[in-house]
This record gives structure tokens, C-alpha cells and sequence, in this order.
């Protein structure tokens, strides 16, 4: 029974030390500052800007869609059936804001980046292949020039010195 539980904890440390793992939960928790952020950049600028042509507040935007929207001041209960439109376009800027964020502040950086640093690589592999070509280049030299230095002539054999070194092959 003590092996099934190192099992299952063993199991359970290497799910949480996963890279993907701890990479999400910093993801969340960077995600929620930065929500407060964007909510802060929407009420404090946004909804101004919007407030100069109508509210400041775009959760007051709504339409009625059924009889009159008006609350009842003895009960406070809504009569009619309001549709909250405002809050969803605040919403919805929330979220674009929140994405031109992440993608003009973290994503187009880092794809510059990255095709930065695979051009660099490739570039690196390039001057590898040419020094590869030209070290395979200056061996092929060696080998021609000491057959022809064993065979007195050219490379491929013909002419130069015979088996001995001397001219002819004589001795």
C-alpha cells in the first residue's frame, strides 16, 4: 500500500513540476493583475472618452425591450424587461484593449525575436555547412597531392615517378 501512495505522489510532483504546468499558473496569475490593469485603463480613460459624446458609464447604456423601463419606488423592483447593451460593449473594449495589450506589448515582440534568433541560427549552420564543404575541400587536396607526391605525378596516376620514387619506376 506505501508503494501505490509513493506512486501516486511521485506521479503527482512530476504532473505540478511539468513545464507546461507551472508556465499556465504563472500565466493566470500574470492575467489577473493585468486584468486589473485594463479595467482600471477602460474606467479611468475609456469610459471618459466615451462619457464627452453621452455617459461615462457604459453600464447605464440600455435599451427597453418590453414596456416601460422604470423601477417601481415602493418595491424597487425593475418593471419591463431592460437589455444591458452598455455593459457588454464595455466588455467587449475590456477584451480588445486587453488583446492589443498582449499582442503589440508581448506577442509581436517575440515573434521578432524568435525570427531574429532563427535567422542567426541558420545563418550559424550556413557558415558550419560552408566550413564543412571547405574542410572536405582541403582534405580532398591533401590526399590528391600526397598521391601524387607517392606516385610522382598527377593524381589520377598517370606520368611522375614509379613505385620507388624515382622516374620510370627504376631504382
Amino acid at each position: 500500500m506505501s508503494e501505490k501512495k509513493v506512486s501516486l505522489l511521485e506521479g503527482f510532483k512530476a504532473f505540478l513540476t511539468r513545464g507546461n504546468v507551472v508556465d499556465l499558473a504563472v500565466a493566470v496569475v500574470i492575467g489577473a493583475a493585468f486584468t486589473n490593469i485594463v479595467n482600471a485603463f477602460v474606467k479611468g480613460i475609456i469610459n471618459p472618452l466615451v462619457g464627452a459624446f453621452g455617459t461615462q458609464d457604459l453600464d447605464s447604456y440600455s435599451s427597453c425591450l418590453q414596456g416601460p423601463c422604470t423601477t417601481n419606488p415602493q418595491t424597487g423592483e425593475m418593471e419591463g424587461i431592460r437589455m444591458l447593451w452598455g455593459s457588454v460593449l464595455s466588455a467587449t473594449l475590456s477584451f480588445l484593449i486587453t488583446a492589443a495589450v498582449v499582442y503589440f506589448l508581448v506577442v509581436l515582440p517575440m515573434a521578432k525575436y524568435l525570427a531574429r534568433r532563427a535567422a542567426m541560427q541558420a545563418a550559424k549552420d550556413g557558415v558550419q555547412e560552408t566550413l564543412e564543404v571547405s574542410e572536405l575541400e582541403v582534405l580532398k587536396e591533401i590526399r590528391d597531392a600526397l598521391l601524387a607526391q607517392r606516385t610522382g605525378g598527377a593524381p589520377d596516376g598517370s606520368g611522375g615517378a614509379g613505385p620507388g620514387g624515382l622516374p620510370g619506376g627504376d631504382r
